[in-house]
This record gives structure tokens, sequence and C-alpha cells, in this order.
């Protein structure tokens, strides 16, 4: 009994021994089974958020891109159109802060490839929505724009709200939802023109100043405003039988008009700084660029040897934009001859004739507005006695970016700048016997007509 009692004892001990103790014999030991791999579950989404309502820019040359819900929206370049884009696909890229946008040039079709990575940028100059004056802070994002015909930008980006349009996700019960409201105008500070100067439908020369109209000759052709329009050149036929004409100047502050030159001359232009007179003189059955102080019509000189057909106006004092039926050309004082072939600016689009007329932007050199016919008239376009339609279009000499700013539904021509260089006044053919004039801002937007008289002239 007192053995038994000691077993029942020590019995609890040995068990916490042999559960306590690691096993060291290796008699009937398993090996330790290696713990089961659960199985991978899905993989977590990629996110498909990408950064909207940015503002992207660069320098050297500058430029500016908004980039709003659905991606880039406008490409803005200094002293050219605004170029609207037509937002496409937008990608993630294996980085997890770079996207890259894919958009479409909406007026030539060209495409548009924009890369955003979010990190510290400090490669720009300046913003161009702050102040004046240069800049030293950082932007969240760096970014390279890539355009087929205008080439490649670099620059930062930066989180810019206040450029866009509010996003309101509450329905306002007062809107009809069923109206859409038409959009706002995209240029807002243009300056009106306060002198002018156009032929009246019966064919009188009229000058506007402040509002002011005068009717200052019964006929002419080839109206140009002086800079502070106070002075007017015009063409007259002296007679049906010859083709002898006279350039007049008539001054507003005197009411006189004074003959300046006479015989086969047209075409007459002011300088930039309105110290001279430009025209053309035909001699030994050719024309000439010719030009003379304004105050001294009598002492005027050929300009160039260079025989053209028509003189298009000054850039510079000391420069005109001439051309004939193959090329442009820059003729100048100070500065050897530059020659573009014509079909380079116009394209397969338009065709060349001598009634053609080409003006340079008043702030941009690069930018040309061509009035010209229609190779193959557009759909719905009207056309004109000859069978002819007319348009006027941009084009860049650099990029050799050509857009056509007349109304496709419109017979346009005679194409004139504001001196602001934002408006485009031009003579548009209503019917068979009726014309006016019309304006419409340089990006395409706001067409309306603007008064009952052709060939429109602007001087301040």
């Amino acid at each position: 009994m007192r053995i038994a009692k000691k077993a029942k004892f020590t019995l609890p001990a040995a068990l916490f021994l042999v559960f306590a103790v690691p096993s060291v014999t290796h008699g009937q030991a398993k090996p330790a089974q290696p713990a089961k791999k659960q199985p991978a579950g899905p993989s977590a989404p990629q996110s498909t958020h990408y950064p909207i309502l940015l503002l992207a820019f660069g320098n050297n040359p500058d430029w500016s891109l908004r980039i709003g819900l659905k991606g880039p929206e406008r490409l803005d370049r200094p002293n050219y159109p605004p170029i609207p884009l037509e937002p496409a696909v937008v990608a993630q890229e294996p980085a997890a802060d770079s996207w890259t946008y894919q958009a479409k040039d909406s007026a030539i079709g060209a495409a548009v490839s924009v890369h955003l990575a979010r990190e510290v940028c400090t490669d720009v100059v300046s913003d161009p929505t702050a102040p004046p004056g240069p800049s030293t802070g950082k932007y969240t994002f760096r970014v390279s724009v890539d355009h087929t015909q205008l080439g490649s930008m670099k620059g930062c980006a930066r989180i810019a709200a206040e450029l866009f349009p509010k996003i309101n996700n509450q329905l306002d019960p007062e809107e009809d939802t069923d109206k859409k409201k038409p959009p706002p105008p995209t240029i807002t500070k243009f300056k009106p023109p306060s002198a002018i100067a156009y032929l009246n439908p019966a064919g009188g020369v009229v000058l506007s100043r402040g509002g002011v109209k005068k009717i200052v000759a019964p006929a002419g052709s080839e109206l140009c405003l002086s800079h502070d329009g106070k002075k007017l050149l015009y063409t007259r036929s002296d007679s049906k039988a010859v083709p002898d004409r006279t350039i007049v100047l008539y001054d507003a502050d005197s009411g006189k008009s004074l003959d300046l030159v006479h015989g086969l001359v047209r075409q007459a232009f002011w300088s930039s700084d309105d110290s001279r007179i430009a025209f053309l003189k035909a001699q030994n059955q050719s024309w000439q660029v010719w030009s003379s102080p304004a105050a001294m019509p009598e002492a005027a000189t050929v300009f160039s040897p260079q025989t053209v057909n028509s003189l298009h106006g000054w850039l510079d004092t000391h420069t005109v934009l001439a051309s004939d039926m193959q090329n442009a050309y820059w003729l100048s004082e100070d500065k050897p001859q530059q020659t573009v072939p014509l079909l380079e600016i116009y394209g397969s689009t338009f065709q060349i004739l001598s009634s053609d007329t080409i003006r340079v932007h008043p702030l941009n050199p690069d930018l040309l507005l061509v009035s010209a016919d229609y190779v193959s008239a557009p759909a719905g376009s009207p056309k004109d006695a000859m069978g002819l339609a007319a348009g006027f279009f941009l084009f860049e000499l650099h990029s050799k970016r050509r857009t056509v700013l007349c109304p496709a539904d419109q017979w346009g021509r005679s194409a004139e700048w504001s001196r602001d260089g934002l408006q485009v006044f031009y003579t548009r053919m209503l019917s068979a016997t009726a014309a006016a004039t019309f304006r419409v801002f340089w990006d395409g937007t706001s067409v309306l007509r603007y008064l009952s008289g052709t060939t429109l002239t602007v001087g301040q």
C-alpha cells in the first residue's frame, strides 16, 4: 500500500517532465511537418485615379496646358490662338506616381501625348498665371508634352482648380436642366477698334472714329488706316479706259484729301510707326515695291528690285511682305531677303490668286492670316458668281501649322487683324448682291455681324 501510494504522487511529475523537456531521442520521433501555405487571395485592385485640374507650363518657348476632368483640354502659347484638345486615354504607368495622357489637336487632328510624374520640379522660370517676376517655388509635378507638329515641350505642373469651372454636384431646382447654357467666351480681354475705315454698300469710302462716321470719298479701294486712326490711304481709279490710278491721303484733322502718287500704282500701306508709305508701282511691265516718307511722297524710291504682284504690308519700319504667284518675300532694308514658297503656306486646300491677301499678326511675325479661295469647296460652303468658295486661314511659319478660321458655311475674304491681334474682321458674302463685315475671334469663336460694309481696315 505504501509503494502504490508513492507511485500515485510521482506520476504527475513524470508527465510534466515529458511535456516540458524536448525529446532528444530519435527512435520513433517523426520529423516536424512544415506549415501549409495558404492559397493567395486576389491582388488588390490598382487605382485608376489620375491627377486633374492641373496647369502644366514651361519656358523657352513659353507654353501652358490645362488638364481637366477627362484629361488635356487646352494648349496655350503667347501670341498664338489657344489650341483646343480632345482628351482620350489616360494610362497609369508601372511607376505608381506616373501617368500618360493622350489627346488630339481639335483643329488639325494632330496627336498629343502628355507625360506627368509626381516629383518635385524646379525647371521653369515663371508660372504664366503668377504675378510678373521670376519664380523660386517648387512644383508638385514634372511634365513633358509631345505634339506631332509643334514638337516637344518640358516643364512643371501644379494643382490649379481656380482655372476650371466650378464642379457642382448639387442640382439647382430653379435651373432648367433641359436647356444647356452657352459656353462662356474664350476671349474676354479684347479691345474693340475705335477707328476703322470701310466701303459702304454704295461703294463710298467711310471713316469711323469714336463712333462718328464720315464719307470721305464716293468711291475707292485698298483702304489702309494709320495706327492713330487719323490718316487714311486709299486707291482711286481715275478712268475706266486706262489703268492709271491715284493713291490718295485723307487727313481726318483737316478734313482734306491729297493726291500722293499717280500712274500705275496701287496697294499703299503705312509703316508700323506711320512715318513712311510703301506701295506698288509698275515699270517695264513689272510691279515693284516703292516707298517714301509720309510727308514727302515726291521723294519715293524703289524699296526692292524684286518683281512682285501683291503687297501685304509692313512688318516693322524696315521690312515689308510681298508676293508673286510662286513665293512670299520678306523684303528688308537691313536684312537679307527671305523667301517662302506659297505652296508651303497654302497647302493643298487653297489655290493661289493675285487677289489673295496675307496679313502678319501685329504682335507675332510668325503668324499669318491668309485670305484665299478653296481648291474644292467644303460641303455646305456658298460660292460666288464664278463658282468659287472663299475662306481664310492661319499659318505658323515655324511649325507649318495651318488652321482654317473661316466658318465652313460662310464665304469670307479680305480678312484683317485688329490691333490687339485677338479679333479678325472679314467680308462675308450674304447673297449675289449683298455683303457685310463680320468679326470672329482668332480661335474661331464668337462669330458675329459687325457692320453693313466691306473691306474693313482697322486703325486704332
